[in-house]
């Protein structure tokens, strides 16, 4: 396989401009999660004229390319996902945004454009290789239930073997991959609440039920659950992102809602964390004769990364490395939830991360109005997968 490999990699050099170009227009043309009607029709168009089977609206609007050698061997899945978030730009590209108030803040633009250019280059060496490569482009990866989950549903997992999916990461340096073997990024669930109480004017607060007052107990007893419900080994956070109780200065509240998330690393902690929550939410609205509203959802489980096709991925790698790639390195885990995690559900999986801050630039977290990368990290991208999917296949010879 060596031959195809370094063809593969040349292959991809050679696109790099082109790759640069189709990121800069998804850029331009974000869509948010669920409605990606367009960019999904982009990415059929893609392939229109390729040597390729092309499944549209799997699971909602997700693409699914099956790149066929025509020879017996594994099925490989390689996943990049293509949803934007609900974020006014600030970056000032000249390729910024034209759809207000929505804006590719975390990288899936980048995603979608090297695994295209990915594929069109295996697809053109398919003849070299054996066994089959499935593209998965999925959309509704930041909303839940999320694009993974409803794909499934959909069997494009179907005769698939192995998943390998990559993020480009801000705050990680260009030039370096990052892997992590077990659980890897966190497991979420989301709660909205209505606290109900009884309002009355400041005067007589004895005449009320103040919403507030309820509510920022739940917000204060709510942080015992980490601190004495929860193992201290196990990473967990619980966030109360958002605490709506405006009114009148001298008015009890009649009511207020609180919306936010909870993050573990440990899927055995996710009944003991809700059961309480819900315990705490009841107590003290009981305490105070209030009553309540929860709607608390379990969504995106841990990220379990495979111990064995982990290591074969890094070791690819490292021991086929090209002139881009300067280091590859254990991150440890990752806070951020990922819904790839049901693909890892499903069959044995990896999923790795891009450097994509050069030295000197200035990086801004996912999921700010200005976030950006440096889109040589694409290049990294694609070459490292490239790496991968020839090692893979090169393992059955």
């Amino acid at each position: 396989m060596k031959n195809f490999a370094e063809n593969l990699l040349r292959a991809i050099e050679s696109k790099k401009e082109r790759m640069i170009e189709i990121r800069r227009y998804l850029h331009a043309h974000p869509e948010l999660s669920f409605k990606e009607q367009k960019t999904a029709a982009y990415i059929t168009d893609f392939y229109q004229d390729l040597e390729c089977t092309v499944k549209k609206n799997v699971g909602g609007y997700g693409v699914v390319v099956e790149i066929d050698s025509g020879k017996p061997g594994k099925n490989l899945a390689l996943r990049a996902d293509f949803d934007a978030l609900p974020i006014q730009e600030e970056t000032g590209l000249p390729f910024s945004s034209e759809n207000p108030g929505v804006m590719h803040a975390c990288g899936h633009d980048a995603h979608t454009a090297y695994m295209l250019i990915l594929a069109e280059s295996l697809i053109e060496l398919k003849d070299q290789l054996t066994g089959k490569v499935t593209i998965l482009h999925q959309p509704a990866e930041e909303t839940p239930p999320g694009g993974a989950i409803q794909m499934i549903k959909d069997g494009c997992l179907e005769g698939v073997d192995h998943v390998i999916g990559c993020h480009v990461m801000s705050g990680f340096d260009l030039g370096t991959v990052y892997y992590h073997a077990g659980p890897t990024q966190t497991g979420r669930a989301t709660f909205k609440l209505k606290v109900q109480g009884k309002g009355s004017h400041g005067s007589m607060p004895n005449a009320g039920i103040d919403a507030v007052l309820v509510g920022s107990q739940i917000v204060v007893n709510l942080q015992s659950i980490v601190s004495r419900r929860v193992n201290p080994f196990d990473m967990t956070t619980l966030t109360v992102g958002s605490f709506d109780g405006k009114g009148s200065a001298n008015v009890l509240k009649d009511a207020v809602y609180l919306e936010g998330d909870i993050r573990m690393m440990d899927e055995a902690s996710r009944p003991i964390i809700k059961e309480a929550f819900e315990s705490v939410v009841k107590g003290v609205c009981e305490a105070y004769g209030a009553t309540f509203d929860l709607d608390y959802a379990d969504d995106y489980p841990v990220l379990m990364n495979d111990q064995k096709l982990t290591e074969f991925v890094a070791n690819s790698l490292q021991e086929h490395s090209f002139s881009e790639l300067k280091a590859v390195v254990d991150s440890g885990p990752i806070a951020p939830s990922e819904d790839f995690a049901y693909y890892c559900q499903e069959r044995p999986s990896c999923f790795f991360y891009i450097g994509a801050t050069g030295e000197g630039q200035v990086s801004y977290p996912h999921h700010h109005p200005k976030f950006d990368i440096d889109e040589d990290s694409m290049l990294i991208a694609a070459k490292s997968m490239g790496t991968i999917v020839s090692d893979y296949f090169g393992q059955e010879s």
